[in-house]
């Protein structure tokens, strides 16, 4: 890698985001601090008016694209960009506190971090619950309900994230990354297109030795749901998993695991999510499925 020409590049996928990017671009210089940094929003074919409130601002470099997923596209924007230390990846409806990038570049700077999430909040000031643990047989069904930490990937208890602590992985809203450890990962795996590309990356860097580390120091908003889902995005995100999973338990394992989100869709469907019902006929009629996560010749998708 060469010489850094700056602190940090912030990179950014747009889809429809006019409503939200002009803020999370205005949240950045406060949150730099005294760091050197660049902003590179790659605009993934959107139809509202986000490349117009883009191309209206001197404060980002914008690359237009067709829409080949967000893991596609943040990779694309990191390309870009200048050397830089460390990759700040936002969503662009996250809005970030002032100051709150140098405390996080000051965590990933420890020897073995590959990754930094910050405290992130809700629109109305709550806590946004973005830790996660990673992907096993018994957290398939998403039972937080239940508040164990066997059948629940999310954590929700709030004492979570009053310290500072390693993490298996993060919600992708807010992230920095290391620079070197991001190139060393080949970056974000594309063939995910939308959902998982952040679990498989912390996780991918927890087995070359490197850790996700959560910092309450350090804080954000988040909007959430900017670009909105739709049946066919919430079908993307659950086949996802189950690729995931498959590629790091094998075929065996997988096959029990997609068994039961088989399972676990029916009964959220039974239970009234609209949604549900058009993932349990992508999951188990393969041509049903998105042709742009490239998981539709068999059963069990890789």
């Amino acid at each position: 890698m060469t010489e850094p020409t700056v602190d940090i590049a912030a990179v950014i996928v747009t889809f429809n985001s006019e409503a939200h990017i002009a803020g999370m671009l205005d949240s950045i210089p406060a949150a730099m601090g005294d760091l050197s940094w660049s902003v590179v929003v790659v605009d993934n074919g959107s139809t509202d008016r986000t490349i117009e409130v883009l191309e209206s601002r001197a404060d980002c470099t914008v690359v237009r694209s067709s829409n080949d997923g967000y893991a596609a596209g943040m990779n694309r924007a990191v390309r870009h960009s200048p050397e830089a230390s460390a990759i700040l990846i936002l969503n662009p409806d996250a809005v970030l506190d002032p100051g709150s990038v140098p405390t996080m570049l000051a965590v990933l700077r420890r020897p073995g971090t590959a990754v930094v999430a910050p405290r992130v909040r809700e629109a109305d000031g709550s806590l946004s619950p973005t830790l996660r643990r990673g992907p096993t047989m018994g957290r398939v069904g998403g039972l937080s309900f239940t508040g164990w930490a066997v059948f629940t990937e999310r954590i929700e208890d709030p004492s979570a994230y009053e310290t500072e602590h390693e993490v298996e992985w993060a919600v992708g809203a807010i992230l920095l990354v290391d620079s070197a450890r991001y190139a060393a990962l080949g970056g974000m795996d594309e063939s995910y297109f939308l959902y998982s590309e952040e679990t498989d990356f912390s996780l991918r860097a927890k087995d070359a030795g490197w850790s996700t580390v959560y910092t309450p120091a350090a804080g954000a908003m988040h909007i959430g749901g900017g670009s909105g889902e739709s049946a066919t995005t919430h079908t993307m995100k659950i086949l996802n998993r189950v690729r995931l999973y498959r590629r790091r338990t094998g075929t065996l394992r997988a096959s029990v695991y997609f068994g039961l989100t088989v399972a676990t869709e029916i009964r959220r469907a039974l239970l009234g999510h609209d949604k549900s019902w058009p993932t349990v006929r992508a999951l188990v009629r393969p041509t049903r499925r998105p042709p742009l996560l490239g998981a539709s010749d068999a059963l069990l998708p890789r």
